[in-house]
């Protein structure tokens, strides 16, 4: 097997993906990915070797992803609006032997410092030359095709970065049957299985496990047709969903708010959706009413993470119910455990424990991450707390690690931490989650200044955001004199909240 064969058997005249208004077919989409699957084998990319993808939502991505899996490669997708440092230390992470940058990415990939990165061999543009002896992705598609290489369920696949149960973003390692095992049970939720007459809309990021397995990989699987956006404005988004007759929306709750609350947006907007979904952070049961009684969608909720591949529990296909997670997906056995390991009453608040083959296979060269997230008997601690009611809905209730999360995306207090230690001037600091209007949660930092420095709000801030994506940034800085503390002198973030 391979997952990169799950474009093979669609007819040749259906449109697989629409990228910057044009569209492909699953046939020349073949023959793209397999001209490139020929480029990098005669680059010397054997199976096992990893391949960094710094790209938006386009062609790019998609025949890119698909050729580095049917070599036998191991896909590694990178925030295109990361700066260089931080593509830096997630490619020597994983020592990644080539990056592919599009579009949105070159000016990030031009920028990193290759000396600091032994083992990339290979920069490889998606158009022109970069005059550093990197490769034009034009030229490796100029390749003879070669067959796509088998591969195993268990063999690695794809590295996302996450945080796992605690701490800095780690590379949570997921193979080819993990991935392939929750596609086929997201299609799985729809009464009637796959649709290969649907259109999905993917807009959320490719980078993000949410839009590359579920939106991206469900659709390719079913044969059905994905319109891609590189970047999501209400009204546009709009425009395009009723031009392309999109039938699945699937986004995080920010783009369902921003919808709710848009002036003079008809009622029959989004009429050729059959299913609206939202994921990667709580959707607020008031932004689901609104779209219920101005759109007549009814927005299905789930529960996912990285680590499940992601989905883990999900609402299609039942009643509708604000505010509920819905019931575990296909496959899946979940347990909601106290702090002693038992499972805890009906009502009664427990940590989620998921079994499946969507199961990850651990954190990359971090066993000892991977033994705190996956216990012997393979069930996965979440850290996420939830309660189940007497029908088996699921509701979440509270997040055990201090995950924030920010327009759906993860951002993990000690890698922000991190970065402001090195600081001048900066003595102790301590980052915390705050709600926030548009985004659902902004990072807020708390200092402690060195004696004798004087730093300021602004300083700080630019400081980090030349070394992390622009939303894992503190919006807000306060100064303060010393951090509370419990008595083994663990940083006490819910005082700070």
């Amino acid at each position: 097997m391979n997952l990169a064969s799950i474009i093979d058997p669609h007819p040749d005249d259906a449109v697989a993906i629409i990228s910057r208004g044009r569209a492909t077919t699953y046939s020349l989409l073949r023959e793209q990915v397999a001209s490139l699957r020929g480029g990098l084998t005669e680059l010397g990319i054997d199976p096992g070797d990893r391949v960094g993808i710094i790209c938006a939502n386009n062609w790019y991505f998609v025949v890119t992803y698909l050729a580095v899996l049917g070599v036998g490669g191991v896909a590694v997708p990178l925030n295109p609006l990361s700066p260089p440092r931080e593509i830096e230390r997630e490619l020597a992470a994983v020592g990644a032997r080539a990056l592919v940058a599009a579009p949105a990415g070159r000016k990030t990939a031009d920028a990193i410092d290759r000396s600091r990165l032994p083992v990339l061999e290979f920069l490889i543009h998606s158009e022109g030359h970069a005059g550093d002896g990197s490769l034009q992705l034009d030229e490796l598609m100029a390749a003879a095709p070669v067959p796509v290489v088998q591969r195993t369920p268990e063999d690695l696949a794809l590295l996302i970065f996450t945080s796992g149960t605690a701490g800095s973003p780690k590379a949570a390692m997921l193979s080819h049957g993990n991935l392939l095992a929750n596609i086929d049970q997201v299609i799985e939720l729809r009464p009637d299985g796959a649709d290969a007459t649907d259109v999905g809309f993917g807009v959320l990021p490719m980078f993000h496990i949410f839009g590359l397995n579920v939106v991206l990989g469900t659709a390719l699987r079913a044969g059905a047709s994905v319109l891609l956006v590189e970047r999501f404005d209400p009204t546009s988004a709009v425009e395009a969903i009723q031009k392309h007759e999109v039938t699945v929306l699937a986004g995080a709750p920010q783009m369902w708010a921003a919808w709710a609350s848009m002036p003079g947006l008809d009622g029959d907007a989004f009429a050729t959706v059959k299913v609206a979904t939202s994921g990667a952070a709580h959707l607020d049961a008031h932004v689901a009413e609104t779209v219920r009684s101005r759109f007549g969608l009814e927005i299905g909720e789930g529960y996912g993470l990285t680590e499940a591949s992601p989905v883990v529990t999900a609402s299609i296909g039942l009643p509708w119910r604000p505010g509920s997670v819905g019931t575990p997906v296909d496959g899946v056995d979940l347990r909601l455990v106290d702090a002693d390991g038992e499972d805890v009453l009906v009502g009664d608040p427990g940590e989620i424990w998921v079994h499946g083959p969507n199961v990850f296979q651990g954190y990359w060269n971090d066993a000892e991450a991977t033994r705190g997230a996956v216990d012997d008997d393979g069930w996965l601690h979440t850290g996420d707390i939830a309660i189940v009611d007497e029908e088996g809905y699921l509701f979440l209730v509270d997040r055990a690690k201090d995950l924030i999360i920010v327009s759906g995306f993860n951002v993990f207090p000690a890698e922000v931490e991190e970065v402001l230690l090195e600081l001048p001037g900066v003595r102790e600091c301590a980052v915390v989650g705050v709600p926030h209007p548009h985004t659902g949660e902004a990072v807020k930092a708390f200092v402690v200044v060195e004696p004798g420095f004087s730093l300021e709000e602004d300083a700080v801030i630019e400081f980090a955001a030349g070394h992390l994506a622009r939303y894992k940034c503190p919006q807000k800085v306060n100064f303060v004199d010393e951090l509370p503390q419990n008595l083994s002198g663990k940083i006490l973030r819910r005082a700070l909240r």
